[in-house]
């Protein structure tokens, strides 16, 4: 490490995990709203200005692909009942495949604004750096906790892991989770068009599946959120701390947590539409920060749930790399996830865009939606080198 770069890190940032891993933080929750309070005072007492602003999001997500699943079980049903059925069975299994593309995605979402209603979330945002500065860096992480569910049961990778570890090693984009329920759609509707019943069987297997496992998320608990998502959140604390030690001039940094990310985006859509307009996309960039906690930093290239999008400007992410090499922290570059995260919005919208993520040995994220995400699961040393980069990013883009 630089000299100094780590000096006192560790206390702060297990305070601020270890704090808000007590609050129950499901999206749209009292709890979440306690928790943006909380983080919102702390950015204060970290000699920033912040506040908690007013969001909004469409309630999901396992709630509506339960639904959709449903119509796809439905019509896989429909399709081995009787030949007349057919094709209204084929339509509604394409419709509720695309509307789960659609949602996932983060497309119009029809089906989230037809079907789910509006509730209440809320972001933190917070200004250190030069308040002044015509040039923004923007450090997001989010606050609310992710629910669980047995589909999230990490036995499978870490077996495969132990046991093909030269396949573990070759791989960098996770497991497309959500393909199954997809394709189980697909089936279903080329089951009915091409009248090969064992397709639409196929099919139906699958919607069941899903609609179980839907049917499971929807009613388990939250998990404490330690990995996903407070060990970001620290890391803006943290940053606050070191800039008020060290200020810069010439770049504003905006730390922002934003809620309701784990419904598949949530309250980011609400800092776009009050930010944005703000923030010029050739003198703005984005830095996310997403479950960092784990034991080897690395850094997403881009995302997607079905379709891989990589991130705007790669230049911005070789800079990245740069300032992490010059701090001294160890961060693996070439990953690409096959979730979605709040980085995926900026990054539509033009801004340069990276994301730090962390894995473990089998390059899964450590107790990924697990109740045992918890503070003393984390890795604190992969957490700080998280915030070592952040700090030499902005002293980079803060030196012009």
């Amino acid at each position: 490490m630089a000299p100094g770069v780590t000096a006192g890190a560790a206390p702060v940032l297990a305070e601020v995990v270890e704090e808000l891993a007590g609050f129950q933080r499901r999206a749209g929750s009292e709890g979440e709203h306690r928790a943006a309070e909380w983080i919102a005072r702390r950015l204060r007492a970290g000699g920033c200005e912040a506040e908690v602003e007013n969001a909004d999001f469409k309630a999901g997500y396992a709630g509506l692909m339960r639904g959709l699943s449903l119509a796809g079980t439905a019509a896989g049903i429909a399709t081995l009942a009787a030949r007349t059925l057919r094709p209204p069975a084929a339509a509604v299994a394409a419709l509720a495949g695309a509307a789960m593309i659609d949602d996932i995605s983060n497309g119009p979402r029809l089906a989230r604004g037809l079907i789910q209603r509006r509730e209440p979330t809320w972001n933190v945002v917070g200004t250190a750096g030069d308040p002044e500065a015509a040039r923004t860096l923007v450090l997001l992480a989010h606050h609310d906790a992710a629910p669980t569910g047995l589909i999230f049961n990490d036995a499978v990778q870490a077996w495969v892991g132990e046991r093909f570890p030269g396949l573990i090693e070759r791989t960098n984009t996770a497991v497309p989770m959500w393909w199954g329920p997809l394709a189980s759609h697909g089936l279903i509707a080329a089951g009915a068009v091409t009248q090969r019943r064992w397709l639409a069987g196929l099919g139906l297997f699958g919607t069941v599946l899903s609609v179980a496992a839907f049917h499971d998320i929807a009613r388990s608990p939250v998990t404490p959120g330690a990995n996903d998502n407070l060990s970001g959140v620290a890391v803006l604390v943290g940053l606050a701390e070191r800039l008020r030690a060290e200020p810069v001039e010439g770049l504003r940094v905006l730390l922002v947590s934003c809620g309701a990310e784990e419904v598949i985006q949530g309250g980011i859509h609400s800092f776009a539409r009050a930010w944005f307009p703000r923030l010029a996309t050739d003198r703005t960039w984005f830095l996310n920060l997403e479950t960092v906690g784990s034991p080897q930093l690395i850094m997403l290239e881009g995302e997607g749930p079905v379709v891989m999008e990589d991130y705007h400007d790669s230049g911005f992410r070789d800079l990245v790399v740069r300032c992490a090499e010059r701090a001294g922290a160890s961060l693996k570059r070439g990953f690409r996830a096959r979730s979605s995260t709040d980085a995926v919005i900026p990054s539509r919208y033009g801004y340069p865009t990276a994301t730090l993520s962390s894995v473990n040995r089998h390059k899964a994220l450590s107790n990924y939606h697990l109740m045992s995400d918890t503070p003393e699961n984390l890795d604190y040393g992969t957490i700080t080198e998280a915030l070592d980069v952040a700090e030499a990013l902005v002293r980079n883009l803060a030196a012009g």
